[in-house]
């Protein structure tokens, strides 16, 4: 009963991060796991010489105690009384989901451009991009900030989803923890192309299904818009899916591609490196500012197909 999750749970989760995004003012569990990522990095790295072992047992460790705690605190919930541990489901799997505040930081880009702010709004894109984003023009700015609500719609939505729909709220803080392991230390620098290997191949590992899922979700969503949209996202999903560095990114990216008729992808600049990626939605395009809010509605509808066909597995099988 401890992994089991209700519609009800799924749906109230998805209803708080719409009304609450992520609250300043509430203590969240990602934050602490990125405290737990800084201070036991170099401890591993001090007790284990090689350092893609090092790397792997510290991936493998902080991942356990993530699903380890996160189930304690369920259990002990549910030991007081059920509704008590739907409740403390309901906040962690909230906690899990990133819509609201991926929305707003993408609308943050589209304000300053919007107003022709272009310094501002190179500013806010580097916020949520790895990326190196001085040198952009509006252009630029404008993929890099649909590039990452689209890619972002999967790491920050469907992804979790997927694990609280298998493992309950242990599985979604477990993902979040995989996700945030990823997002500090997944790097090819040279400080961590051996420490960080094992995050990042986990990672990949976590997201490759939902990242391929995510085109039966974008699909709907963009022909609610119009069924060329829809056709569109399809068909630029399934035959420039793989077009991108990433094993997974490209898929929803280029779903989103299709659906807003852009172009995504090409050289970028990535922690000092020059990485030369293919382009997606080759025959489109590049986006304009407006493309930030249809790319910000168009990931809301996606979560919204989403969070639905999940709410009817849950009920179907709970």
């Amino acid at each position: 009963m401890l992994f089991d999750v209700t519609w009800q749970i799924l749906a109230a989760a998805f209803i708080l991060d719409l009304l609450a995004g992520d609250p300043g003012w509430l203590p969240h569990p990602i934050i602490w796991m990125g405290r737990a990522i800084s201070f036991f990095e170099p401890v591993f790295r001090k007790r284990i010489e090689n350092q893609l072992r090092a790397g792997l047992f510290f991936a493998l460790c902080l991942i356990a105690t993530a699903f380890g705690l996160t189930w304690a605190v369920v259990f002990t919930a549910a030991l007081i009384h059920p509704v008590g541990a739907a409740i403390v489901q309901v906040v962690l799997i909230f906690y899990s989901f990133s819509t609201k505040s991926l929305y707003r930081a993408a609308m943050d880009v589209f304000e300053p451009l919007a107003l022709g702010d272009l310094a501002q709004a190179r500013i806010k894109v580097g916020y949520i991009v790895g990326r190196r984003t001085k040198d952009l023009d509006k252009a630029g700015v404008t993929r890099a900030a649909c590039e990452t609500v689209a890619e972002n719609f999967v790491d920050g939505f469907l992804s979790p989803l997927c694990f609280a729909l298998v493992l309950g709220a242990p599985g979604a803080m477990m993902y979040k923890m995989i996700n945030t392991l990823d997002s500090m230390v997944g790097y090819k620098s040279d400080t961590y192309i051996l420490f960080g290997r094992a995050a990042a191949r986990i990672d990949d590992v976590a997201n490759y299904i939902p990242a391929r899922l995510s085109i039966l979700m974008i699909t709907p969503a963009a022909a609610a818009f119009s069924l060329s949209r829809g056709r569109r996202a399809f068909f630029t999903a399934l035959t420039q899916g793989r077009n991108h560095k990433s094993p997974n990114a490209g898929f929803p990216e280029a779903a989103f591609a299709g659906a807003l008729g852009v172009r995504f992808g090409g050289p970028n600049i990535y922690h000092g490196k020059l990485v030369d990626k293919p382009y997606i939605g080759d025959t489109f395009n590049d986006p304009i500012p407006a493309h930030i809010g249809k790319a910000c509605e168009l990931m809301m509808l996606s979560a919204f197909v989403s969070v639905v066909l999940g709410c009817v597995l849950a009920w179907g099988f709970v």
